[in-house]
């Protein structure tokens, strides 16, 4: 269960849910697949580091 940042105020960031899933699903595979510092310096597993990049606006969802 995710419990930062709350799912609830998570879903507003994107006009539905499968728009939602598409971009965390996109963006975790991004941070899993560079191997960055990044990823080792947050101490976070990639899934919450996504959701939190979305949360706090530093990815955003855009429509095709």
């Amino acid at each position: 269960m995710m419990i930062d940042p709350p799912i609830d105020k998570l879903i507003t960031r994107a006009e539905c849910r499968y728009a939602l899933t598409c971009a965390v699903a996109k963006r975790t595979r991004e941070l899993v697949t560079s191997e960055s510092a990044y990823l080792q310096e947050s101490g976070e597993k990639p899934l919450t580091l996504a959701c939190k990049e979305i949360y706090e606006g530093k990815i955003k969802i855009v429509h095709d």
